[in-house]
């Protein structure tokens, strides 16, 4: 117990003395890691964002079924209920369809416009609302293939376009993100190997005296993650307090666009948990990977 205890307090020290060796350079690796981390957390957040729009989509999008002349919608709906992918069906007759439409016309002689028109010319409808707003084209496709159904319409344009916009937003990033990414890696690795060759007389002896290469190059390992968690803390400051801030304007300062920001930014009880642990693993893993190139270049040097 005492001698793992007396390791994990040499680890820690000289993980500390490393950090102090850096100087600046920490600076620059931190403040490299801190922005690649947040917009990866903005990227990511707008990510979630989009697709919930699309669940919400998925979820309150109607796909109203025309049946044909004749037709009652009665007669379909247990049919369609059972259809996969299918949340709640609702029937709308023609004659209440008719009554709505009279009625947003400003019609109020309904029996004479009936008249005029040789009686009701509308077809009954089903509303029909989709689980998710993948299943909503072959919902439509298979609603559309039914006996009895005229004609099937939906907000499709609507539904492409976000995917479409999710699709090139994940792209976007990749390409931010990984450019960023081997910007951080070779900051860190450059830092790490500046402050191994520092220490170079030291290493030299703790070899000399029989330490192992992964005793001597474990603490720069342990400060590459260092400036991965310090990085991906401070981005997470930096998300937290942006949407603090924009929370605190008043509504009445609050264009549509900033109102739909601020609710699209709002996280859920699992993204509270997810969002700041991907930072940190991204920023470790970063982290460790530039120590880890240091630690072999001067390993190689030697």
């Amino acid at each position: 117990m005492l001698k793992s205890l007396t390791k994990t307090d040499y680890l820690l020290h000289e993980t500390l003395r490393g950090l102090q060796r850096g100087g600046w350079m920490n600076w620059a690796a931190i403040s490299t890691m801190t922005v690649l981390l947040f917009l990866f957390g903005v990227s990511l957040q707008a990510s979630w964002q989009i697709e919930g729009l699309l669940n919400q989509f998925g979820s309150q999008l109607v796909i109203s079924t025309y049946l044909e002349s004749g037709v009652d919608a009665s007669s379909l709906l247990g049919q369609i209920e059972k259809l996969p992918g299918v949340v709640t069906v609702e029937a709308v007759s023609k004659e209440q369809a008719w009554a709505q439409l009279t009625e947003d016309l400003g019609l109020s002689d309904v029996s004479n416009a009936s008249s005029q028109l040789n009686g009701n010319p509308l077809v009954d409808e089903i509303k029909v609302k989709a689980r998710a707003a993948e299943q909503v084209p072959q919902l439509a496709r298979t609603l559309k293939s039914m006996g009895g159904v005229s004609d099937v319409l939906y907000v499709s344009e609507v539904v492409q376009q976000l995917r479409d916009l999710n699709q090139g937003l994940r792209w976007v990033s990749l390409s931010v993100v990984s450019l960023l990414s081997l910007t951080a890696i070779a900051v860190v690795t450059t830092t790490i190997r500046l402050i191994a060759i520092a220490r170079r007389q030291e290493i030299e002896v703790m070899q000399l005296v029989g330490a192992t290469r992964s005793w001597i190059y474990l603490p720069f390992l342990l400060q590459g993650s260092v400036f991965g968690i310090v990085g991906a803390g401070g981005s997470w400051g930096l998300l937290l307090t942006i949407q603090t801030g924009l929370s605190s304007l008043s509504a009445s300062q609050q264009p549509a666009f900033i109102a739909f920001l601020i609710k699209g930014l709002q996280l859920t009880p699992q993204q509270w948990i997810l969002l700041p642990m991907a930072l940190a693993f991204l920023g470790i893993g970063i982290g460790l990977l530039g120590s880890v190139l240091a630690v072999k270049k001067v390993a190689a040097a030697r």
